[in-house]
Parts: C-alpha cells; sequence; structure tokens
C-alpha cells in the first residue's frame, strides 16, 4: 500500500468464501486514474471458473445467514456501518482517486455508507406479514388460520456501475445482507476499489463466510456466467439499458431488478423563480461530470422565461472550476475515461450540426468537457433522446404547458423529472401526468433520500431501490395455513 497526499491505493485479490484469494489463472489488472491516468490500484481479474465457486460458497452463506436471527444480523451491519463512518475519509479517497469525481464530491458520497448501512440493518428486522381472514372465503370456517412471512430469495447477484462506486453498491450489498441473503457483488471495471475495500469492512465486522463474495473482471464474462446461473434468484442490475436488455433475455426463472437509462427533463414554467432554478440547474446538471442518471439533461424551459433563465443560468455554468480532483475548489473532474469524453465531445458536435446552438462550453481536453448548455434541442434530436451521461445540459423552448409535457414524455426513458415554476393546477397535472418514477416539484431530478422508492418507467427500468423497496424485493412473500 503507497500514498500519495491523502490518497490511499490498494492491492486486492477477489472474496470468495470468506477468504481473499488470487483469480484462477493469476491474471490482475492495474486501476488507473481517469485524471491523469496515474495507477491508483491493482485488482484480480476473474474467471467464470471463480464465479462457479463464489455461487457454490453464497449457496453455503445463504444457508447460515438466513438462519441467523435478525437482530444478530443487524448488530453486524451496525458494526459494519460504524467501520466505514471511522474509514470515511480513507473511503472518499478511494472514490476520488478511481472515479475522478472532487474530492468534496466524493467525501458526500463515502459519509452516506454507514446510514445507508444502518437503515439497512434497521429494516432487514422488520419484515411483517400479514395475518389472512380466511373464514371470509365461502365454505371456510374459523377452523384455520392463515398468514403470510417474508424470506430471503437465498443468492442475489449485484452488479453496480462507475459513477457512485460507494453509494450503488451499498445500496444493492446493504439490503440484500439484512434480508438474510447471500450477495454476489460484481463491480464495474473502472472503479472496483471502492467495493472492495466496502466489502473488506463486512468482512471485519462479522458476515460470516459466503454471505458476501466480489468478483471482478470483465462483465462479459462474468456477467453472462452470474445472472444465467439458475442458483442465482434475484439480479440488481445498475446500467445501461441495452446491458439490461441482455440480462432480461438471459437470465432465466429469477426475480429482477434493473435501474438502466435516462434522459431526465426539467420543466421551467412561467412564475418561476429564476434564481432558485438556475442554481438547482448549475449544480443538477454538472456535478460527477453529468454522470448521473438523475443529472439534469434536459431543461424544457417555456419561451416567456427563457432569456432570463438563461442569462442566469450561463455564468454559473461558465464558474464552474474543472481540474484535479483533489484540489481545492474544483467542482468538475473528468469523464471515466478519454473515450467517454470522446464520445460526449461528438453528441455536442452533431447536436450542433442537427440545427442546435452550443450556448458555452463543449470544449474538450483529453478526459475532460467543459461544462456546456446546448440551445434550441429538438426533443426529436439524439441529444435529448439518448442519455449523454456527460456534462452538458439540452435547452428545448415550448410555448406552454401541455407542449411542455409532451417534452419531458417525448423520449424512450422516465427516471425521474424536476418542475420550476407554474400554478398549482399545472403541478398537480405534472406529478400526475408525467411518465417517470420520480418527479420533484420545486427541484430537480438530481435529489434522492436513501430511504424512498427509486426506479424507473418505460426504457430506464423496472423494479425499485431504496432501503425498503429492495429488501421487499429482494426477499418472497410465503403463505401459511394452519388447518384445525
Amino acid at each position: 500500500m503507497s500514498e500519495q497526499g491523502t490518497r490511499e491505493y490498494g492491492s486486492y485479490g477477489l472474496l470468495i468464501g470468506g477468504e481473499w484469494r488470487e483469480a484462477a489463472d493469476g491474471a490482475r489488472a492495474e486501476v488507473r486514474s481517469p485524471y491523469d491516468g496515474s495507477p491508483v490500484g491493482e485488482v484480480a481479474v476473474a474467471t467464470a471458473s471463480d464465479v462457479d465457486a463464489a455461487i457454490a460458497a453464497a449457496e453455503r452463506g445463504a444457508a447460515v445467514w438466513r438462519r441467523t436471527p435478525a437482530h444478530e444480523r443487524a448488530a453486524i451491519l451496525n458494526r459494519a456501518a460504524d467501520l466505514a463512518d471511522a474509514r470515511a475519509e480513507q473511503l472518499a479517497a478511494t472514490i476520488s482517486a478511481e472515479n475522478g469525481k472532487p474530492l468534496a464530491e466524493a467525501t458526500g458520497e463515502a459519509r452516506r455508507s454507514g446510514s445507508i448501512i444502518r437503515l439497512s440493518a434497521y429494516e432487514g428486522s422488520q419484515l411483517y406479514g400479514d395475518s389472512l381472514p380466511l373464514d371470509a372465503n365461502p365454505g371456510t370456517g374459523q377452523d384455520k388460520v392463515g398468514f403470510t412471512l417474508r424470506q430471503p430469495v437465498g443468492i442475489v447477484v449485484a452488479i453496480t456501475p462507475f459513477n457512485y462506486p460507494a453509494l450503488l453498491v451499498l445500496h444493492k450489498v446493504g439490503p440484500a445482507l439484512a434480508a438474510g441473503n447471500a450477495v454476489i457483488l460484481k463491480p464495474a471495471g473502472a472503479t472496483p476499489l471502492t467495493a472492495l475495500a466496502l466489502a473488506q469492512i463486512f468482512v471485519e465486522a462479522g458476515v460470516p463466510e459466503g454471505a458476501i463474495s466480489v468478483v471482478t473482471g470483465s462483465g462479459g464474462v462474468l456477467g453472462d456466467a452470474l445472472v444465467s446461473d439458475p442458483r442465482v434468484r434475484k439480479i440488481s442490475f445498475t446500467g445501461s439499458t441495452g446491458v439490461g436488455e441482455r440480462i432480461a433475455a438471459i437470465a432465466g426463472v429469477k426475480k429482477l431488478s434493473l435501474e438502466l437509462g435516462a434522459s431526465s427533463p426539467t420543466l421551467i414554467l412561467p412564475g418561476v423563480d429564476i434564481e432558485k432554478a438556475s442554481s438547482a440547474v448549475a449544480a443538477g446538471g454538472y456535478v460527477n461530470a453529468g454522470q448521473v442518471c438523475i443529472s439534469v439533461q434536459r431543461v424544457v424551459v417555456h419561451r416567456d422565461v427563457e432569456a432570463d433563465f438563461l442569462d442566469a443560468l450561463l455564468p454559473k455554468v461558465r464558474a464552474i472550476r474543472t481540474g484535479d480532483p483533489f484540489a481545492e475548489g474544483v467542482a468538475l473532474g473528468p469523464l471515466i475515461a478519454q473515450r467517454e469524453a470522446e464520445r460526449v465531445e461528438q453528441s455536442i458536435a452533431q447536436a450542433v450540426a442537427d440545427g442546435s446552438t452550443l450556448l458555452t462550453g463543449g470544449e474538450r481536453d483529453g478526459g475532460f468537457i467543459s461544462p456546456a448548455i446546448v440551445t434550441g434541442v429538438d426533443t426529436r434530436q439524439a441529444f435529448a433522446q439518448e442519455e449523454l451521461f456527460g456534462p452538458a445540459v439540452a435547452v428545448t423552448t415550448v410555448s406552454g404547458f401541455d407542449e411542455a409535457i409532451d417534452a419531458a414524455n417525448g423520449t424512450p426513458y422516465g427516471l425521474a423529472a424536476g418542475v420550476f415554476g407554474g400554478t398549482l393546477s399545472e403541478g398537480i397535472r405534472a406529478m400526475r401526468e408525467i411518465d417517470a418514477g420520480s418527479v420533484h416539484l420545486g427541484w430537480t431530478p438530481l435529489w434522492r433520500a436513501d430511504l424512498m422508492p427509486y426506479g424507473g418507467f418505460k426504457a430506464s427500468g423496472y423494479g425499485k431501490e431504496g432501503v425498503r423497496s429492495t429488501i421487499e424485493e429482494m426477499s418472497e412473500v410465503k403463505t401459511v395455513i394452519m388447518h384445525g
């Protein structure tokens, strides 16, 4: 382990059956900083045979963990939460080093880790059932008693993306363990170090052998082997719609939660508080370099307030400072890879070729894209239709409320939406008529509480995260009838 300033570097094997081991063929890979390409760690590269070993270990771990009383599971998870709190600074440095997000953002993410684990511990101990009024069924008397109870599904596979390497890992692993399941985690290839550091915390806290495993390596090789195995009973995936479709096609008969792509809109309507809305969009469109599924990708603005809104937004976006994620005051780091920055650059150029106007930004320097505003975007353009996952906001102008709703619903996606301004009646219509899993009145889509149901409509996927919702989806309901 070496250090550079506050940065921590680590070398990890695979976590299988409670032990850290090398891959079956001994292969390893470096993890490099998106900022300067320097090595920040090294991990084992798992094979299909390692996946088989992890699933076999998970079968054994699940058998032990499901028989562990909920209060004991909660105690172990609460110990893990305390460890996560104690290591928040180290976790933040790891997140920033391997993901490229500014250290202040990474610190905010790391400091949520303990609270997510604690919330999971609590919700996992509260798996209530229902009594059944069987005597209401014709032909049935009071000689029978019926009730439901919840039990863990067994083995959960969690596949997580690079953009929130702690938050999105814990929103799967915490509830899976809290409900009494064994979980096999496959983190993003670009950001495995945070996931492995969190797994180490769970091991140290006392999670039994096999109840948590981590396999790192190629998503194509490991993902197919994990999701198609019949021993796996639940898959929780966050990533692209294309990969989600692949998982759905090969998974077989098992429970799925798929949190997929988005092109999230924010409506700016007459009566808007211009300063509040412009500040919120300047934050919500560019945090984590726009690599957030609920970032403000599209602004749908009424023409009566467009000029004032853009006049307020432009200086705020131009003031966003880019650079070294570990430097004080930097608010925008690089994208996760230079090829992603090149893709975003090309998307912006194509939008301009399609008739839009680049108001500011959009210049690429290696893996960086300067924060961009693109105006005059037709909802039918690819720039609005496709998930951008970059630091640019598309502005679409509308003449009325109905047109704004049509624009909001005018893409294949439906993850989240925001609304500023408008009348009370329009706000009520917006919450009912926008086809999205979350609708925020008075804010952008970029807001999430760990306890709330979270998930999208249409091509944005199905199933809900949020700790309580996730625990429900990672458990099964059993009906019990006692016959007198």
